[in-house]
C-alpha cells in the first residue's frame, strides 16, 4: 500500500494541481460528463435484451469501458490530481464498504439451507415472503433474498402459475423489507456512512414500511388464490421431511455483520489514517475488516454440501462488483453537478425539489424513485442526499421528512425495475435456472405499474403532502 501510494503521489507531482485537498468544482462541468453514467446504466438495462451470452461474458469489460470513459478526459479537464482525489474518495469511503457488506451478507446468507418439504399454497407462499421481508432489514436484502428464494421456488415447483410470486418475493424481500435499518439495503447503508444515526431509518420508515407490505401481502394472497385455483389437482409426492435449517451457526455470523456496523456507528476513537488527502476512519476500517473476517469464516466453516444445495455460485456477487466499480465512478460528474445546485448543469432537478419555502418533499421521493427504478437506488440515494444539503445531522433534524422522501424513494421504487436494486438481477437470474421464464424488463416494469405506482401515489399523499 506504501508502495502504491508512493507511486501514485510520483505521478501526481508530474501534473498542475491545486496545492492542499483537491476539490471539484460541479459549477464549471457540463450536462455531457454524465453520458458516460448513462451510458454504463443504459447498458446494463438493454445488454441482457438484446445480446444476453454477449452481456454475461463482458459486462466488467463494459463497465471498464464507460469507466474509462469518463477517466481519460476527466484527467485533462480537471487534473490528475482532482481526478485521483475523487476516485480515491469514492472508492475508499463508498464504494469498498457497500461492496464488502453485500460480499458478507451474500457469504453468509449462502451458508444457510432450509431443509424439508413445503407446498406452495397461498398461505405457505405469503408466510414465506413475509418471513424475507422481515429478516432483509437485518440481514440485508440480498441475504434475505438469497436465504429464501429457493426455499420459495421448490415449493412451487409443480405449480404453472408462479411468475407472480418471484414478482411479489422482488417487491418486498429484495427492495420494501430493507427499509429499517442500514443493514437492509444500499443506499440506507450508503446513508449510514454518511452520518444517518443507524435506528433513525427503524423509526422513520417504520409507517411507510408496514403501509407498503400490509398492502402488498393481501394483493398478493388474493391474486395467488385466483391463480392457485387455477392449478386444478396438483400431484405433490408425499413427504414426512421436517423444516430444518442446516449451516445454522452461518445465523450468528450473521448478528456479527450486525454488531460489526453498529460498532461503526457508535465508537468513536477519533483515529483515522489518510490516503491522498481522503480521511479512513478506524472504526470503518475496523468493522469492514470484521466483516471480512466472518465472510471467511462462513466460506471455510460451512460445508460444501450445503452450499452446492444452495446452487451457490461467486456470479452474483462479481456482477455487482464489476458493474458497481464503473457506477460509482462514473457518477462523480452527476453528484458533483448537483452539489452545484442552481449553478449546475442539472439546476433544473434542484429547482424541482426546491420551492422558496423550503424543500418539496413530494418531489423528492417521486424524483429519487423514478431515477432509483433505472438507474440503481445505491447512487440514486447520494445524488439527493447531496442534492439536499449532504448534511446528516440536519437532515435528521429540520429536514427529517425530507430524508425520509429520498429514503423512501430509493428503498421502494428500487422494486420498479430489474435494475433498481442488486438482489433483483440475482433473483431474476436464480428463477430463470430454474426453468421460471420471466418477464422482460419492460414486461416486469408493467406489473410495477400496475400493482406498485397506485400505492406510491397513496404514500406520497400520506407522508408527503401531494
Amino acid at each position: 500500500m506504501k508502495l502504491f501510494t508512493t507511486i501514485l503521489l510520483f505521478m501526481t507531482s508530474l501534473y498542475a494541481g491545486p496545492a492542499g485537498a483537491p476539490h471539484l468544482e460541479g459549477g464549471d462541468l457540463s450536462i455531457f460528463w454524465v453520458i458516460p453514467f448513462a451510458g454504463i446504466l443504459l447498458s446494463i438495462a438493454i445488454f441482457p435484451l438484446v445480446a444476453p451470452d454477449y452481456w454475461h461474458h463482458n459486462f466488467g469489460k463494459i463497465s471498464a469501458f464507460w469507466a474509462t470513459l469518463l477517466i481519460i478526459p476527466f484527467i485533462f479537464k480537471v487534473g490528475f490530481s482532482i481526478t485521483l482525489y475523487e476516485i480515491l474518495h469514492v472508492g475508499l469511503l463508498e464504494y469498498v464498504p457497500f461492496i464488502i457488506l453485500l460480499l458478507a451478507l451474500f457469504t453468509i446468507s449462502g451458508g444457510v439451507q432450509l431443509t424439508g418439504s413445503l407446498v406452495g399454497t397461498p398461505i405457505i407462499n405469503t408466510a414465506i415472503i413475509f418471513v424475507g421481508t422481515m429478516l432483509a432489514s437485518w440481514m440485508g436484502t440480498t441475504g434475505a433474498a438469497m436465504l429464501l428464494i429457493r426455499p420459495l421456488l421448490r415449493a412451487n415447483k409443480e405449480r404453472k402459475h408462479k411468475v407472480h410470486i418471484v414478482v411479489f418475493f422482488i417487491f418486498l424481500v429484495a427492495n420494501i423489507g430493507g427499509s429499517l435499518t442500514p443493514l437492509g439495503d444500499p443506499p440506507l447503508f450508503l446513508g449510514f456512512l454518511k452520518g444517518v444515526d443507524f435506528f433513525w431509518t427503524t423509526k422513520a420508515m417504520l409507517m411507510p414500511m408496514i403501509f407498503m407490505v400490509v398492502s402488498l401481502l393481501i394483493i398478493f394472497y388474493l391474486y395467488d388464490t385466483i391463480q392457485y385455483k387455477k392449478e386444478g389437482n396438483l400431484s405433490i409426492p408425499p413427504s414426512d421431511e421436517k423444516i430444518g435449517i442446516n449451516g445454522s451457526f452461518n445465523l450468528l455470523l450473521i448478528l456479527g455483520v450486525v454488531c460489526s456496523v453498529l460498532l461503526s456507528g457508535f465508537w468513536r476513537p477519533n483515529v483515522e489514517f489518510t490516503i491522498y488527502h481522503v480521511h479512513l476512519e478506524l472504526q470503518n476500517v475496523t468493522r469492514d475488516i470484521l466483516l471480512l473476517l466472518l465472510a471467511y469464516g462462513s466460506w471455510k466453516y460451512t460445508s460444501k454440501e450445503i452450499r452446492e444445495a444452495n446452487e451457490y455460485t461467486w456470479f452474483p456477487i462479481q456482477e455487482v462488483a464489476k458493474l458497481f466499480a464503473g457506477i460509482f465512478i462514473t457518477i462523480i460528474p452527476a453528484i458533483a453537478i448537483l452539489k452545484a445546485g442552481t449553478s449546475g448543469a442539472l439546476a433544473g432537478i434542484i429547482n424541482s425539489v426546491s420551492s422558496d419555502a423550503g424543500p418539496v418533499n413530494h418531489m423528492y421521493f417521486w424524483l429519487t424513485g423514478i431515477l432509483s427504478s433505472f438507474l440503481d437506488n445505491a447512487p440514486t440515494y447520494l445524488v439527493f442526499f447531496n442534492t439536499a444539503g449532504g448534511d446528516a445531522q440536519i437532515l435528521m433534524g429540520e429536514l427529517s421528512q425530507t430524508l425520509l422522501a429520498i429514503s423512501a424513494g430509493a428503498v421502494f421504487m428500487g422494486a420498479n425495475t430489474y435494475i433498481g436494486n442488486a438482489p433483483n438481477f440475482m433473483v431474476k437470474s436464480i428463477a430463470e435456472s430454474s426453468g421460471i421464464e420471466m418477464p422482460s424488463f419492460f414486461g416486469y416494469f408493467l406489473y410495477s405499474l400496475v400493482i406498485l405506482f397506485p400505492l406510491f401515489a397513496v404514500i406520497s399523499l400520506i407522508f408527503f403532502g401531494s
